[in-house]
């Protein structure tokens, strides 16, 4: 078995939506998780959805889990219904995700006949997440890690609770990697008002709490 990365997932109170509106919200993880796919051509990445409304993948590399994860909250936050509504709104839509690293076996395609710690720390963990008020989380086996991204990523969620469709639309194309300039132009926007918004949603400190997240994944999940 090999150290990889689970995550598991789910819309948050989908009881609640619309049946137009939890197919389009469904239909904008399914797309996620191909653009992921492809954005990472070399990298063994497998996503799935069950039960209507939750998710599971598998993220080989462990360094990009976080990333990853945050990318489709990212997608599923700046999603719209109307293209009339103003970019200021306050996202339709929202997700728990849960991350878990540790040893693991896999079937591509049938990720729920897996098994490993990894499954285990993910779906455990989303479970303990709902009761509990959070929206991301991180467990390995390595309980100094668990405590300190309890922290990191509790402040993320205080950051994500508060991003506009907008906010959400730049961390979405800034996680893959676009530049303001590029951001601007593709949203018809200045690169001023790109990077207000970008400000506005946390960047700076998101991007921090990333690097952190690599170099412990580069340390201790190999």
């Amino acid at each position: 078995m090999k150290t990889i990365a689970i995550l598991s997932g789910d819309l948050i109170n989908s009881s609640e939506y619309n049946p137009d509106a939890l197919k389009a919200v469904v239909q904008v993880l399914k797309n996620e998780f191909s653009k992921l796919e492809k954005q990472f051509p070399n990298e063994s990445i497998f996503f799935s959805m069950y039960r209507g409304d939750s998710f599971q993948g598998v993220v080989e590399n462990t360094e990009l889990a976080l990333s990853m994860a945050l990318q489709i909250k990212a997608a599923v936050r700046a999603y719209v219904m109307s293209k009339d509504l103003p970019k200021n709104a306050i996202p339709m839509a929202d997700i728990r995700i849960s991350i878990g690293i540790g040893k693991a076996t896999y079937k591509k395609g049938a990720l729920e006949e897996s098994n490993g710690e990894a499954f285990q720390f993910s779906g455990r963990t989303l479970d303990a997440m709902k009761s509990e008020g959070v929206k991301m989380a991180l467990t390995t086996a390595n309980q100094e890690i668990n405590a300190e991204f309890k922290v990191h990523l509790k402040f993320l969620d205080s950051i994500t609770d508060r991003w506009s469709v907008a906010s959400a639309e730049v961390v979405y194309f800034l996680l893959k990697r676009l530049k303001e300039q590029d951001i601007a132009t593709r949203l018809n926007r200045s690169q001023a008002a790109i990077n207000q918004r970008k400000k506005a949603a946390g960047w700076d400190e998101i991007k921090l709490l990333l690097e952190r997240y690599i170099a412990v994944a580069q340390n201790n999940f190999k």
